[in-house]
């Protein structure tokens, strides 16, 4: 009988080259799978290029065959567009939970299944846990590199037949494998940012696609303290780039965005930085996917990645969305990220913020 075939999705990263190595060791029949996500790159911001060298050279080190699908037409019109309504509608996105849930754990697991894969394997830092009644997702073992707030919207029968091979290592676990086993990337730094950005500034990138908005900015107080470029190229909590100078009467200390303030085009700035006007302790989200429905209203949630784990009481509604009431308030919370929550070491789903209420 033969070994198990597992498709790896290959980044270039040393995340998933560890994957795929580790896969390998404990016997199974490996393929390496690279997906291109983005192709309008004219001045070289994206490392698309690049990464499919590196997975290509990890390939050949592992005597692994690797496989290539262009899947950049699925990302734009599941991901990219939803990332620019988004902005359009002054919310915040979060495009790494609508790759996964749109393209990585649909289209690409799709491909890999073509491709004649029993198990389909990525370097998320997560676990699955396959039970009777479905797959469960846990939190890593590596708190700081959970990845489970990318993974809280995918459908759950999609993360049938995968496999996380990382869920219980650190990183630092996984750079000692990668240097032990002569993997030609495992000193390749991690990506930041999302590719179709790159290292480019922002808000030229974003003019490309939305036009700008200037208006004004205003203190708590409603005094003009300067102009704004648009509101969306502003974050609640955001303190650099506000170009604020010194105000006569104003303390010698830093500027936050507290609000955005749409049907004036205003952005409310403060020089505090815990601000009423940051601060949640109620959010709805809306809709929201459960992977698992929870057992008890007493919850854990995330509003960020790596944000530590906050206790919270949530409530259902009978439109399918979640009120979630925290034991403590919440900073910064923006309309377009998502609420994500946890009972115990169990991802149980998520949604995206509809309504903060403070």
């Amino acid at each position: 009988m033969s070994a198990p075939h597992v498709v790896v999705g290959l980044s270039g990263g040393v995340d998933s080259a560890v994957s795929a190595w580790l896969l390998k060791e404990q016997g199974y029949r490996v393929s390496g799978l690279f997906m291109v996500n983005w192709t309008e790159d004219e001045e070289g911001y994206c490392t698309a290029a690049e990464d499919f060298q590196s997975a290509r050279a990890v390939c050949e080190e592992l005597e692994i065959p690797l496989h290539r699908v262009d899947f950049s037409a699925e990302y734009r019109a599941r991901v990219f567009e939803q990332f620019l309504a988004a902005y359009r509608a002054g919310k915040t996105p979060n495009p790494d939970v609508l790759c996964n849930r749109e393209v990585k754990f649909q289209p690409f697991r799709q491909h890999a299944l073509r491709l004649g894969a029993d198990f389909v394997a990525t370097g998320h830092y997560a676990r699955l846990e396959q039970a009777t009644d479905g797959p469960h997702l846990l939190r890593a073992a590596d708190d700081n590199k959970d990845q489970t707030y990318f993974l809280a919207t995918v459908a759950r029968e999609h993360f049938e037949r995968v496999l996380f091979p990382l869920g219980g290592l650190t990183k630092p676990m996984v750079r000692e494998i990668a240097r032990r086993a002569g993997l030609p990337n495992h000193r390749r730094k991690d990506s930041t940012g999302i590719c179709f950005i790159g290292e480019r500034e922002f808000r030229s990138f974003l003019a490309q696609y939305l036009a700008p908005d200037p208006g004004p900015i205003e203190d708590d107080a409603g005094a003009v303290v300067g102009e704004h470029r648009g509101l969306m190229y502003y974050t609640l909590g955001q303190r650099r780039g506000l170009a604020i100078g010194g105000r006569r009467g104003a303390q010698e200390a830093p500027w936050y965005v507290v609000a955005k303030d749409a049907a004036r085009n205003v952005l409310v700035v403060s020089q505090e930085a815990d601000h009423p006007l940051l601060m949640s302790r109620q959010l709805l989200a809306r809709p929201f996917h459960w992977i698992r429905p929870p057992q008890r209203g007493e919850l854990q949630a995330r509003i960020r990645h790596r944000q530590a784990l906050q206790r919270c009481e949530i409530r259902l509604a009978d439109d399918g969305s979640v009120v979630a009431d925290f034991a403590e308030p919440q900073r910064a919370a923006a309309a377009g990220q998502y609420l994500v929550l946890y009972e115990g070491e169990e991802c149980l789903g998520g949604g995206e913020i509809a309504l903060v209420q403070s």
